[in-house]
């Protein structure tokens, strides 16, 4: 079975929007899960998380940042052509039951993942602030759904090109000293970022969760390479998360072995060999 690109659309230089034909996918899709796909018969196994679904279309979209061989062979994919495969969903979904008023916040391309996760804490009737940051303006996703799903939204860039100048934990402290009181944060986008949200959030003891993106190659825990530590304990990103108590994860062994594939991927990149290291969202 073909899975068909229903739609493309360029958010930033960097990143495209696809809405694939998937009905089954579709029907069990939550925020926080990811489906695995080939764009072709010889493709390499690649991890995407979900940023939206509609079950009536039977449609997921994913978001797509080119940074590797397989995502730069994914943009010269347009409407009408087909995927080899489309696996899912796969992971746990997002836990968002019982949160009266929740903060997420979103680095980057991790805007797309907090999205689904905002949009369905909107519809629980849970007050969302939303914090999305970007280099620049020019990299800004997203930001009409972001305003239909947040009850308060600010959005940072490194640089102040859009007039708010700073990180996303600028925000977060301004809004924690301002007296604002949350269930919950939700923090998605680099390892750097999360492990930053984390520290803010301890200091005032607010549980945190975050969304792990180790190299992810089968998708069923079996591989072992989106093994993360937690606790202590040795959990897989694929079948036990990604969604994991951000007090809790080994940062420093997450950034060491995000650092083990750069070497494979450039390689990759440049001769098309490598079938481990293209990364994803």
């Amino acid at each position: 079975m073909a899975y068909k690109i229903l739609t493309k659309k360029t958010l930033n230089p960097q990143v495209f929007l696809m809405e694939i034909e998937a009905p089954a996918v579709a029907a069990k899709a939550e925020p926080g899960q990811f489906i695995i796909l080939r764009t072709d018969d010889k493709g390499e196994r690649v991890p995407f998380t979900i940023a939206d679904f509609d079950r009536e279309k039977g449609s997921v979209t994913i978001i797509v940042q080119v940074v590797g061989k397989t995502t730069k062979d994914l943009e010269k994919f347009e409407a009408g052509m087909e995927l080899q495969d489309f696996v899912g969903p796969l992971g746990m979904p997002t836990e968002l039951e019982g949160k009266k008023k929740v903060a997420v916040i979103g680095g980057g391309l991790g805007t797309a993942i907090a999205y689904p996760q905002a949009k369905k804490l909107h519809a629980m009737g849970a007050c969302v602030h939303l914090i999305a940051g970007f280099r620049s303006t020019e990299f800004i996703i997203l930001e009409e759904e972001l305003k239909e799903v947040a009850d308060k939204l600010i959005i940072t860039t490194d640089d102040g090109s859009n007039g708010l100048k700073g990180f996303v934990t600028d925000r977060l402290k301004e809004l924690l000293k301002s007296g604002e009181k949350y269930d919950e944060v939700i923090a998605i986008g680099p390892l750097v970022m999360m492990r930053a949200v984390c520290a803010v959030t301890k200091e005032y003891d607010i549980p945190t969760t975050v969304s792990m993106n180790p190299v992810m190659i089968d998708g069923t825990g079996m591989c072992g390479g989106c093994r993360v530590i937690v606790g202590g304990e040795t959990k897989f990103a694929c079948v036990d998360g990604p969604d994991f108590d951000g007090h809790k994860i080994d940062w420093d062994l997450a950034m060491n072995r995000q650092r083990m594939f750069k070497e494979l991927e450039q390689h990759s990149f440049a001769e098309g060999t490598c079938r481990l290291a293209d990364r994803k969202n």
